[in-house]
């Protein structure tokens, strides 16, 4: 038997090789634009930056940019992008002129409702395909592996 069709065989690599084609499958979808309400076309990293500015509230830039575990400016880009697309405002902070607080538009609010739609329709959809103890398992196994991959 040569190494690949052992390694196929082998019980313990299923599992690896799930997780393989889940990431690919992760990487896939983060490369796609979708449409949120009326607010157009949006990328993953900019509807993720909508989500991270959050739906009441303003951020200051650099909070914002260290909430999403990215540099400065990444997040500088992201927000010229999310501007031409009215879906956030600048502003000053009033405590320091040189920072700068970010905020949804209306339209920026609507865009982060319909993502947050998403999600409820896709853990909903989940939930009525698991039985609630299967439900409680995948939570504890994305938490761990949301902690493996932080490290």
């Amino acid at each position: 038997m040569d190494k690949n069709n052992r390694l196929q065989s082998n019980p313990m690599n299923k599992g690896s090789h799930s997780l393989g084609r889940l990431f690919l499958q992760l990487r896939r979808l983060e490369r796609q634009p979708q449409n949120f309400g009326n607010a157009g076309s949006i990328t993953p990293s900019e509807i993720h930056t909508i989500e991270g500015i959050g739906y009441e509230g303003a951020i200051l830039m650099n909070e914002l940019a260290t909430h999403l575990g990215v540099t400065k400016g990444a997040v500088s880009q992201l927000i010229v992008r999310l501007e031409a697309k009215q879906l956030v405002m600048r502003s000053s902070y009033p405590h320091d002129s040189r920072a700068i607080l970010i905020s949804l538009t209306e339209k920026g609010k609507e865009a982060y409702k319909a993502h947050e739609e998403m999600h409820i329709q896709f853990y909903d959809q989940l939930r009525s395909e698991l039985s609630q103890e299967e439900i409680e398992i995948f939570e504890k196994c994305i938490e761990k592996l949301n902690g493996f991959l932080q490290k």
